[in-house]
């Protein structure tokens, strides 16, 4: 059955096709007796509005994008929910992609959104993205970055102080006797990991009585992490690191279930701390130690950046910067210190 179109609402009303018109996009210019017979016959023909033909006469839309590298992580669904509410409120629709790290899906996705005409792009990406977003802001599409700290003052972001968060993780595994210290995760080449890194080899170098030792571990999921704790089970248990900083949460969980599983002793035996707090960590069997970067506010902040960049073409402050805090649970209080 053909759906019904704007034709056929004005015949069953008995009214001119451009009373319609003015029924669905100026109200007020349609009189009360009218406007009862179109609404009564858009129920009964179940007719439902071309809000998209409408945009492109117009030039105008009422939907922004966000664009996630992983939305099968916690940390960034938990932001689109976040975003999706604020919108709500906003009276904006979001449209939610998954670019599964791929350079390539980003792309498609950029021009898939530009192609139809939203009003701006909430953009979390794991590789240097501000020369594609500047090309879309120079054709009138403007941009948030998610997660990544903008380099330009031209591109907005929110964001984490990642330094600061590997430093309070490594500090943590020192302060509580952790003298052979891994640091979990890459590729180092992505920005927030590298800075998670960086924080954690400074605060060894401030302790001056541990090492850190950086373990590559790209696949930055439960399933990585499992390999990578099997790797580390592989050596003698004298060699083995006594506390492991993960890059994420997701990382952390999957090393914790197979140390678990070879009789490992977390914590007494072996400290862990993550990234992101996710939900899953907090309720796993052992709670998981984990920096905060997750804050109840931080996906609406990013979608009012944008709304403000929108409304306004410029911010008066393009770089939000979130100070992550420590969450320490379980799997790192109880450690102890070997001899």
């Amino acid at each position: 059955m053909a759906r019904a179109g704007i034709r056929e609402v004005a015949g069953l009303a008995g009214v001119a096709v451009g009373t319609v018109s003015h029924y669905l996009n100026h109200p007020d210019k349609v009189s009360a007796e009218k406007a009862e017979r179109i609404r009564a016959a858009i129920e009964t023909l179940g007719f439902v509005p071309n809000n998209a033909g409408r945009q492109l006469r117009l030039g105008t839309s009422r939907a922004v994008a966000y664009i996630a590298p992983d939305v099968s992580n916690p940390f960034f669904a938990e932001i689109a929910e976040d975003v999706e509410r604020r919108a709500s409120e906003q009276g904006l629709t979001v449209f939610i992609a998954n670019s599964h790290r791929s350079r390539e899906r980003e792309d498609a996705y950029l021009a898939l959104f530009e192609q139809h005409q939203v009003q701006g792009l909430l953009v979390a990406s794991h590789e240097p993205i501000e020369d594609r977003l500047a090309r879309s802001r120079q054709r009138g599409t403007p941009s948030v970055l998610v997660g990544q700290a903008g380099v330009s003052e031209e591109q907005p972001s929110v964001s984490l102080d990642d330094v600061s968060g590997g430093h309070q993780a490594a500090a943590h595994l020192l302060a509580i006797g952790c003298r052979r210290i891994a640091f979990v995760g890459g590729p180092l080449g992505i920005k927030q990991i590298g800075d998670r890194l960086t924080g954690a080899s400074d605060a060894v170098r401030e302790a001056g009585t541990a090492t850190l030792e950086v373990v590559n571990a790209t696949d930055r999921t439960l399933r990585g992490g499992r390999a990578a704790a099997q790797a580390l089970l592989e050596r003698p248990p004298e060699l083995r690191p006594e506390g492991i900083f993960a890059a994420n949460d997701l990382l952390a969980l999957g090393m914790l279930q197979v140390f678990v599983d070879a009789g490992v002793r977390v914590p007494e035996e072996l400290a862990m701390v993550g990234y992101d707090d996710i939900e899953f960590g907090e309720a796993s069997l052992i709670p998981l130690s984990s920096v905060r970067g997750r804050h109840a506010d931080f996906g609406s902040a990013a979608l009012d950046l944008l709304v403000e960049l929108i409304q306004n073409g410029v911010v008066e402050d393009p770089h939000r910067v979130y100070e992550p805090t420590l969450v320490v649970r379980r799997s790192s209080e109880g450690f102890v210190p070997r001899g």
